[in-house]
């Protein structure tokens, strides 16, 4: 069980893979405490890891290369792959657990120098810029004028994705263990007519909480949480075939099916496109620097 920003016992997300090493969040990097706006830094995880529920005084911006991070908030699960960046107000008590061996980058933000603030978890599109300037901000050795300005520029490119991919939890007393069983096994392959008779309610009960809850439909709900499992499992190297009968799916083409109904792409070209971002990262702040 984790808290939810409102304090209220809540699920987990999956099931904890055997062998997560269960951390405290450490305190923020020697960075923020300077007077810098912005401060950042990266780790690789050597196992599997999950952070215990948290929240910084600092706006916290978080992004992977070569896995994926999931961070729970309230009643929504974020899956956050390569490409894009999650980003936590100040004061959000969030948990997470990033895959062994990604590269976990964080980046934290002074709310009173920052100016502007979205003011709940939003998922941020890391394009190679803004990567490659808040990796150039990780630099101890830059003179005020210098951070100044590749601080500014990223004010001006930091911006929200246009896929927001969370996946609510429902939070009614009459379907969460429902809930909390998919989120344990995503495979599990019973029927609508199935989680009715096993909770001693209607389909239409079910199916009603559900759409009223988290505006899907069962079936959808349970789609999306499949992919959002499999964004995982396809960044640590499980073909498709592996992940489809992981996750329930009589054949390979009836996932990529349904992950291209959640996606808007097949899961190929999902990562390519992510290798294809990944590529584009350099250093391109140079003019930055010296403008």
């Amino acid at each position: 069980m984790v808290r939810s920003s409102r304090g209220e016992p809540s699920t987990g997300m999956w099931r904890r893979e055997a062998g997560t090493v269960v951390r405290r969040a450490g305190a923020l990097p020697e960075q923020a405490a300077a007077p810098f706006v912005i401060s950042s830094g990266f780790r690789i995880p050597r196992v599997p890891t999950e952070w215990e529920p948290h929240s910084h005084s600092s706006h916290e911006l978080v992004w992977v290369r070569g896995g994926t991070l999931t961070s729970r908030v309230d009643d929504r699960v974020f899956t956050v792959s390569e490409g894009h960046g999650l980003w936590m107000p100040a004061g959000v008590v969030h948990g997470g657990r990033a895959t062994v061996g990604a590269e976990f980058h964080d980046a934290f933000f002074a709310p009173d120098r920052t100016p502007f603030a979205f003011e709940e978890p939003k998922a941020i599109a890391m394009t190679p810029l803004l990567e490659s300037l808040l990796t150039h901000l990780s630099r101890t050795d830059l003179d005020a004028a210098a951070r100044s300005r590749a601080e500014s520029v990223v004010f001006d490119v930091l911006q929200p994705s246009e896929r927001q991919f969370s996946l609510r939890l429902p939070g009614d007393a009459r379907i969460d263990a429902i809930a909390e069983a998919l989120l344990d096994d995503p495979a599990d392959c019973r029927s609508l007519e199935e989680w009715a008779r096993w909770l001693g309610i209607s389909e239409r009960t079910v199916t009603r909480a559900f759409r009223h809850a988290t505006g899907l439909s069962f079936a959808q709900w349970r789609q999306v949480l499949r992919v959002h499992r499999a964004l995982t499992l396809l960044s640590e190297g499980f073909d498709v075939m592996t992940v489809s009968e992981t996750l329930g799916y009589a054949q390979p083409s009836s996932f990529i099916a349904a992950f291209r109904r959640v996606m808007g792409t097949t899961p190929g070209a999902f990562f390519d496109a992510a290798d294809g971002a990944r590529e584009g990262v350099r250093n391109p702040v140079s003019r930055v620097q010296n403008s």
